[in-house]
């Protein structure tokens, strides 16, 4: 019978060289915690629409006008907070609870970077924008499931952008390995009864067994039963708790430190190890527990002095069992290992974000980035503007291409415009003020989604990004060309005008982020191209911050300043010229001593090693 490999573990190099094993988790368990944390978000953001919709009804009763306003902010409020729900959920749980959702902690998996250390917010921005990919066909996660199953660490496209796993988070896989047992009534054993490859087996199955399905956990069931059928105790009915007897036995018999059947040298040496600090282990882990209950902060210099000194003697007791147990896959080693895997990713956590911080890489890091970036974003630039203006003198030229490249909705609209007296005569688009604010969150949401996918999938090495950038080109210039052909050019210059400059750069800088994660794919350089993809998303995402926030103010402006027709173009030309002036401002923030900035930039996202002070 062969070893029934019931579990995918990855092994980790701490910066104490010692080796850390993880389970880790499986589509199952992933998709679990997916589906409990869209509960959450949907179960959010009823209740905030029940609140508000009942803050409403202080406007009943009072004028259709003041009702309607009132009606519109809520749906606006709502699709926003939507909107933030489903791109800003993930990020924001990962980053304060250290690599998990609720759907994750409930779970007992967590998200951690491919180190062992904690997940930084930057890498969780990363892997979490990339879902965009991961999610298609949406909503079924196709094209992660499959990046799942072929990777070997299990890693969907964002964890590979971001250098992230996602590991099982239980502290260990089988505490009776160490644990004491009562002293034996009979005569001692000299060794115990399975051996080591038995033991792992019979170990396996334990641990997993209610995760089986039915018909699997019979099959392993009676397997084991016919090996191991001369070992089960007698006194006990029923295969499994026979299965469970024996296991309990060879348990303790191993933490009092009896080596395998046939066993010497090193392997009996592996028994005694366990056997002796075991006890240690034990303290470590309930030390360990308290540690994470109480906060490192909330931790006096002594119990940080402790627990520092504990897990450096756990640590040397894990190399000690490696090199005694000759390489063998033991069920003490992992026990150890994923005790100081919590360990490590708690005293290496991510320090704590200040405002400081939030500042210096709003006006620091983001602006350098966007001129250390320049190419990327040039190049975007050249594909979005290419096709616009490429499409826009072929269909002024070609009237007969209007029918091809717009809406039919559009074309009807401007005719009308053209050629008719009707309300939309003189602006782009008939809005009353009360449905400004639904527009304005409606385009946030909208083009910062679109942003977002033109950033995310620079993963297909750019394509994507590449058609992306085309087909809007292009869809501009036709909408503009046909403007111009029935003479009405004013009116969708008039309306784009004051929110051009930020929502056309934030699309280019995202671009050129897009663009980043393709160059790290097509010509990584002297690193592999996993490790360029990492490096690579560490700059985008600084990028996507830039865009995000400027998408912001752009959907703002154009739902509240835009289609106003009592607002006349030059005040609405003087809105663009000064996003221009303050972009050109923030922009070349940032200057000076470079690599003293860098150095200072990527603080805050460094794991930050423990002290024992």
């Amino acid at each position: 019978m062969t070893q029934l490999s019931l579990e995918r573990r990855v092994e980790i190099e701490t910066p104490e060289q010692t080796v850390l094993s993880y389970t880790l988790a499986g589509v199952g368990s992933r998709a679990s915690a997916a589906i409990i944390d869209l509960i959450i978000i949907v179960v959010i953001e009823l209740a905030i629409t029940i609140l508000l919709s009942e803050s409403a009804s202080v406007f009943r009763g009072r004028s259709s006008g003041a009702q309607r306003m009132s009606s519109a902010w809520i749906v606006a409020v709502v699709l926003l907070i939507g909107f933030a729900l489903l791109w800003g959920y993930y990020v924001f749980f990962e980053a304060i609870w250290d690599g998990q959702t609720p759907g994750k902690r409930w779970l007992s998996i967590r998200v951690v970077q491919d180190g062992g250390y904690s997940v930084s917010f930057g890498a969780s921005a990363v892997r979490n924008l990339v879902r965009i990919v991961d999610i298609q066909p949406t909503p079924i996660y196709g094209v992660g499931l499959v990046s799942m199953i072929i990777s070997k660490s299990g890693k969907r496209l964002g964890d590979i952008a971001a250098g992230t796993i996602v590991v099982h988070e239980q502290r260990a896989l089988l505490a009776a390995a160490v644990r004491s047992s009562p002293a034996p009534t009979t005569a001692p054993a000299i060794t115990s009864t399975l051996t080591e490859e038995e033991f792992a087996l019979l170990g396996r199955f334990v641990a997993r067994r209610t995760q089986l399905d039915e018909a699997m956990r019979a099959s392993f069931t009676s397997q084991l039963e016919a090996r191991f059928r001369k070992h089960l105790p007698t006194d006990v009915r029923g295969a499994t708790a026979q299965l469970l007897r024996l296991f309990e036995t060879e348990s303790d018999a191993r933490a009092r430190g009896l080596p395998a059947p046939g066993a010497t040298g090193a392997a009996r040496e592996r028994h005694a190890i366990v056997a002796i600090n075991a006890g240690r282990w034990r303290e470590f882990s309930t030390a360990l527990a308290a540690a994470q209950r109480k906060g490192l902060r909330a931790m006096t210099p002594e119990e940080v002095s402790q627990l520092v000194s504990l897990y450096r003697q756990v640590s040397t007791d894990l190399a000690r069992l490696r090199t005694a147990s000759e390489s063998e896959d033991q069920d003490a080693i992992f026990y150890v290992s994923r005790l100081l895997g919590a360990g490590h990713n708690f005293l290496y956590r991510q320090r704590s974000l200040s405002m400081k911080d939030v500042w210096r890489f709003l006006s620091l890091s983001v602006p350098r980035e966007v001129r250390h970036s320049a190419r990327y974003i040039l190049a975007g630039a050249f594909f979005l503007f290419g096709p616009m203006l490429i499409t826009y003198v072929a269909v002024v030229r070609h009237p007969e291409l209007e029918q091809r490249l717009n809406p039919p909705g559009m074309i009807d609209r401007v005719v009308e415009d053209a050629h008719g007296d009707s309300l939309g005569k003189h602006e782009y688009v008939a809005i009353k003020d009360f449905e400004r604010p639904v527009m304005a969150s409606s385009i946030i949401a909208n083009n910062v989604q679109v942003t977002y996918g033109v950033f995310a999938f620079g993963v297909t090495a750019g394509v994507v990004t590449l058609l992306m950038l085309i087909f809007n080109g292009m869809g501009i210039g036709a909408a503009m060309a046909l403007y111009t052909n029935h003479g009405v050019f004013h009116l969708i210059r008039d309306f784009v005008v004051a929110h051009s400059v930020l929502e056309l750069s934030a699309i280019c800088i995202a671009a050129g982020g897009g663009f980043l994660l393709a160059m790290a794919l097509l010509l990584p350089g002297t690193h592999t191209r996993r490790e360029a993809l990492v490096i690579n998303g560490r700059r985008a995402i600084r990028l996507i911050t830039a865009s995000t926030l400027m998408l912001l103010a752009a959907g703002t402006i154009e739902g509240l300043i835009s289609p106003r027709t009592d607002v006349p173009f030059a005040v609405k030309a003087s809105v663009s010229a000064a996003t221009a002036v303050l972009l050109a401002f923030w922009f070349s923030r940032g200057r000076g001593d470079e690599e003293e900035l860098a150095a200072e930039e990527f603080a805050y996202s460094e794991p930050r090693a423990f002290s024992s002070r």
